[in-house]
């Protein structure tokens, strides 16, 4: 795997603290908050994107950031609206600058794949980026596998690679498991995978009948909508209960667990972020993994032979 590390040399924190809610369901000073308890637990990655709350959460991430900027390992990302041409990298890599108010980031994500344009014109206008020092590392989020190796393919020829990946993954959504994360092993990349907690729902407040984004948003409500996801976070409320820990610190110890992937961490309060930065130094053995895992499907191989399976 490459060896992805802060401008002063120092390893990348198990975790990775996003910034999604920053200026949006966290305001400036919980946002200042959940930033200096994710540095006081260690925590030396923080990921935001250009549009993340229109712009807020650059905004307000930059300054913090760069206080301490060689001790700091920033991603970003583009090309979420407007595709991966050239002119769009290059125009929104601008606003993220303007809006962090830095003149580079450590890695640049292409936020998700672009059907549209030549991957030539699209991984040539990165490594021109990361010749010119604005960016270190090339990174990709929503890609499937074989889009990351095409890619990956191009890349090579321009004398430059993708050195992580952002999939989804949680315990309700492991289809990262079947080909994105080996694939990742294989080529040296760090998966950075968001969404540890189901968009809150392993966390076991819907269950308690509270509310948020699964509640609230449409795209969150389908996306974790299905009746045996709920009894998954349910069973693994049961377990975190018998053990006496948080089921939120079960849901990321369990994605952290698996070598080569960093979870990507978020909350709207220093209260909410703790569970989770409390999975940094809790210690999951094989059979509380296994338990857990047990909770969920486990998808089939990419061949579908089960009959394969040991």
């Amino acid at each position: 795997m490459t060896a992805l590390q802060t401008r002063d040399g120092t390893p990348l924190s198990a975790l990775t603290f996003g910034t999604m809610q920053f200026g949006g369901r966290a305001d400036p000073p919980a946002s200042r908050g959940m930033y200096d308890a994710a540095r006081d637990a260690g925590v030396n990655h923080f990921d935001t994107a250009v549009r993340y709350t229109d712009g807020a959460s650059e905004t307000l991430l930059g300054p913090m950031v760069s206080a301490e900027r060689d001790a700091i390992f920033l991603a970003t990302k583009v090309g979420y609206t407007g595709g991966c041409g050239r002119s769009n990298i290059l125009r929104q890599m601008d606003i993220s600058r303007s809006q962090l108010n830095l003149d580079s980031v450590d890695l640049l994500y292409l936020h998700r794949w672009d059907p549209d344009t030549d991957l030539a014109e699209t991984f040539a206008t990165l490594a021109e980026l990361q010749q010119n020092g604005v960016i270190r590392h090339i990174g990709v989020s929503n890609y499937a596998a074989w889009q990351v190796m095409k890619a990956q393919a191009v890349c090579a020829q321009l004398g430059t690679r993708i050195d992580v990946l952002q999939p989804m993954y949680n315990i309700v959504k492991r289809q990262a498991e079947v080909e994105i994360l080996p694939m990742a092993t294989d080529q040296g990349m760090l998966a950075c995978t968001y969404s540890p907690l189901g968009g809150g729902l392993l966390t076991g407040k819907y269950a308690r009948g509270e509310t948020g984004r699964l509640s609230t948003d449409q795209m969150y409500a389908a996306r974790y909508g299905q009746d045996w996801m709920h009894s998954t976070a349910a069973g693994l409320s049961d377990i975190a209960r018998d053990i006496g820990t948080d089921p939120a610190t079960l849901a990321v110890a369990w994605v952290a667990r698996r070598t080569g992937v960093s979870p990507i961490i978020s909350a709207k309060s220093t209260e909410q972020l703790a569970p989770s930065l409390a999975a940094q130094h809790f210690v999951m053995d094989d059979v509380l993994y296994d338990r857990i895992t047990a909770l969920s499907p486990t998808p089939p191989p990419a061949t579908d032979r089960l009959e394969e399976v040991r």
